[in-house]
């Protein structure tokens, strides 16, 4: 199978089984094709994004102690996942050029979200509720619009979103273990191990694509565009050790822990 016949499944398919099946192996890409820009995903009708607002917002602490809290908590991040999976797709198309085993390491990255968001859809059902009876907003489709190449892709999705994840996967396995949901703890601890090896992608990525010289902390900071910014990099659990493992340096993660909006410089931006 193409990597082009597998992002465009991934990113054009109104069909949710489609969009989650696993690509026919092995993933060759010998035919990357031209650069192509889409607006917006294809999506079943249950599942397209809503207008602002009208989302449900996202359950914490004691309120997952309600299994119908639990299932709308699996169903916000199911959408979570699914937009990270669009995102990569459009990525595949946008940069056709991009070196081949970034884009190689991306379709693998796909497949884990491909899974994670079946495991969230899963412990959905289990609880009760199907992944689309709730409105779903478009908060990473949208962020991802102002990707302008692979190196402001890598700092914005892998090392602010699923950087960010690295926390609050384990915030959540420990509200489900409070609320006696082992189901869902072992859903969140094996995103959050799967997530080390997509920030790691992300921080390879960035230092292969950074202008030589300059530090990883200044790449990465400079190849945002606001809203992203490093404090969306990180939860209230921060997971130091985790991130040791995916790769960021110890003044790297000391600089994030402690980074305040203070000394933020927004630069709004849109991909044209």
């Amino acid at each position: 199978m193409e990597l082009r016949a597998f992002a465009e499944q991934v990113l054009l398919s109104d069909s949710l089984s489609v969009k989650l099946q696993a690509p026919v192996l092995p993933l060759t890409d010998q035919d990357p094709g031209p650069a192509i820009l889409i607006d917006t995903p294809g999506r079943p009708a249950a599942l397209l994004f809503a207008p602002r607002r009208t989302a449900p917002a996202m359950p914490h602490g004691s309120a997952l102690h309600d299994p119908a809290k639990r299932a709308v908590a699996h169903h916000i991040m199911a959408n979570h996942e699914l937009q990270a999976l669009e995102v990569m797709g459009m990525i595949l198309l946008s940069f056709p050029q991009a070196p081949a085993d970034f884009r190689s390491g991306l379709a693998e990255v796909m497949v884990d979200e491909q899974r994670h968001t079946r495991m969230h859809m899963s412990r959905c059902r289990d609880l009760g509720t199907e992944f689309g009876d709730f409105p779903v907003n478009s908060w990473i489709w949208q962020k991802a619009q102002t990707f302008r190449s692979e190196l402001e892709y890598v700092a914005g999705l892998p090392l602010v979103f699923e950087g960010a994840n690295l926390d609050h996967s384990i915030e959540f396995e420990e509200a489900f273990l409070q609320a006696g949901d082992r189901r869902s703890a072992a859903v969140m601890r094996t995103i959050h191990n799967d997530e080390i090896r997509h920030v790691r992608f992300g921080m390879e990525w960035l230092q292969r694509f950074k202008p030589p010289g300059q530090s990883d902390w200044d790449a990465w900071t400079q190849a945002l565009h606001f809203p992203l910014r490093p404090l969306r990099a990180r939860g209230t659990m921060f997971q130091h050790q985790a991130r040791l493992e995916a790769g960021l340096s110890e003044e790297f993660i000391q600089l994030l822990r402690e980074y305040s909006d203070d000394t933020d410089q927004p630069r709004e931006q849109t991909r044209g």
